[in-house]
């Protein structure tokens, strides 16, 4: 299939095909998200709750962004890589944006940034493209803004919420965007700025007029508990078949069951004899 580009995604747009996104963190599953033939992988910031705990996306840091960005890309060739710019890594300055944008490409070898906000962040989507990076807008629900929402609450409901909305989709192409995703927008609205703009649209709770859709990986194999949102299909119940595995091994290592003559090295370059004069001469104590 070849390496999947910003060009080969608008050409896709054009054609009306579909374009996959999944979020991603690590090398080995970046190898099995690439070897699936996934568009593109969206290291997010969601990172500080999938793997490392946090109730929300706003503790993660630059460095740490980093550190999980350079691991995928090293999984996934073909995939378009999106790194997510976190919470107060761009919001400050336009030149703080610009800078944290290039560090997140020059030390991760990725393709695009992706950071929150429409209107509001035009200057740093502008500054941005200028320096030759690709620019993923966020609009709709952005988790960033949580405590300004009041929690994790569908956007763009209601006229006047709709025109904003539609406002901020078109600020952020005016800026520069290449693509967009709209989270939580009512999928009417999300068809119609699909319609509106050039920029390719990937949804995430918003329907399926969108250019693309994104999930998050753990969501959709099962591994997130029973906690589950309504944009969200389980496509497999990994986190279950998981939980059996580990279980399956704790009580193999607990009954002497495992490891077996199969998983051991029975080859042995020290003859018995050898191996019971050891055991003469090192006595315990």
């Amino acid at each position: 299939m070849g390496k999947n580009t910003i060009t080969s995604l608008m050409e896709m747009k054009e054609r009306n095909e579909k374009i996959s996104m999944l979020t991603c963190y690590d090398y080995s599953t970046a190898r099995l998200v690439g070897d699936a033939g996934i568009n593109s992988i969206l290291v997010g910031d969601s990172l500080g709750m999938t793997m490392q705990g946090y109730e929300n996306t706003l503790p993660v840091t630059l460095d740490e962004m980093i550190i999980y960005g350079r691991s995928v890309v090293r999984g996934c060739p073909d995939a378009f890589v999106i790194m997510d710019m976190p919470f107060m890594s761009y919001q400050v300055s336009v030149e703080q944006g610009v800078e944290s944008a290039g560090r997140l490409i020059k030390e991760t070898n990725a393709n695009a940034v992706k950071l929150e906000g429409g209107a509001a962040v035009m200057g740093q989507i502008r500054a941005i493209s200028d320096c030759g990076i690709p620019v993923c807008a966020h609009i709709g629900m952005t988790p960033q803004s949580v405590n300004a929402f009041g929690g994790y609450k569908v956007q763009g409901r209601g006229e006047d919420n709709a025109r904003r909305v539609l406002e901020d989709a078109l600020s952020v192409e005016q800026a520069g965007a290449a693509l967009c995703v709209l989270e939580d927008v009512p999928p009417k609205l999300a068809a119609l700025i699909t319609r509106k703009v050039k920029m390719i649209t990937i949804g995430i709770g918003a329907g399926i007029g969108c250019d693309g859709q994104v999930l998050v990986y753990q969501d959709m194999l099962g591994m997130s508990g029973d906690f589950q949102a309504k944009h969200v299909r389980r496509f497999a119940e990994i986190g279950e078949a998981m939980t059996r595995a580990f279980r399956d091994y704790d009580e193999a290592v607990k009954s002497g069951e495992f490891p077996a003559e199969e998983n051991s090295f029975v080859r042995s370059d020290c003859s018995d004899e050898f191996l019971e004069q050891l055991d003469r001469e090192f006595k315990s104590e």
